[in-house]
């Protein structure tokens, strides 16, 4: 994991289906974990949704908070 992938997660948004526009960092948990049982997507938006479906996984959702607004500045 690269550092700048987590102000990623607060600053990139979904850009496709049911969630398209919303925050990575604010996707649903039952969300993320369909895509670990579908299989996640073979880009960079692929790596930031595994990443993020371990993050709510490990109930870790909270640390994230201090990094909003820091992504878009």
């Amino acid at each position: 994991m690269n550092p700048e992938d987590l102000l990623l997660l607060v600053s990139r948004e979904m850009p496709f289906g049911k969630y398209k526009g919303r925050l990575l960092a604010d996707l649903p948990g039952h969300y993320l974990n369909w895509f670990a049982r579908e299989g996640f997507p073979k880009n960079e938006i692929g790596r930031l949704l595994q990443l993020m479906q371990e993050i709510d996984h490990n109930g870790l959702k909270p640390l994230l908070d201090p990094l909003r607004g820091r992504g878009q500045r």
